[in-house]
């Protein structure tokens, strides 16, 4: 991974947490449903986060951060849907959407950015 690299070290950091989320939910609440769901786009946000990086083109670059930026928000909205029915606590709800918050914010500027530059070529 490039150590300087914010978005793929918080994203990939990210995605940690959401994996050991998903085996609380499993192991402790038999959750098999909803950890998956919030497992696969959890995780999907480092990994196109990663093809992005890889790009083979501006605009491929910019649609793999589109992507990114949808799971990130899908998996928003499973945290929100975890801490209002209980599968967990606020204060674990509040530090994964507090990430989730940030990647989302990292990952917008981004997009803007490269839409930006992408308009003065």
């Amino acid at each position: 991974m490039k150590e300087d690299n914010v978005v793929l070290q918080k994203s990939y950091a990210f995605a940690v947490r959401i994996v050991r989320l998903s085996q609380f939910l499993v192991r402790e609440k038999q959750a098999f449903q909803l950890a998956d769901q919030i497992q696969r786009s959890g995780t999907s946000i480092g990994a196109n986060m990663e093809e992005a990086v890889g790009g083979l083109s501006r605009k491929d670059f910019i649609a793999k951060c589109g992507i990114a930026y949808k799971e990130a928000r899908e998996t928003h909205y499973w945290l929100r849907l975890l801490r209002d029915t209980d599968y967990i606590d606020v204060p674990q709800a509040t530090s994964l959407l507090t990430d989730c918050e940030e990647v989302l914010k990292i990952i917008t500027a981004i997009i803007r950015t490269s839409r930006d530059n992408s308009d003065n070529s």
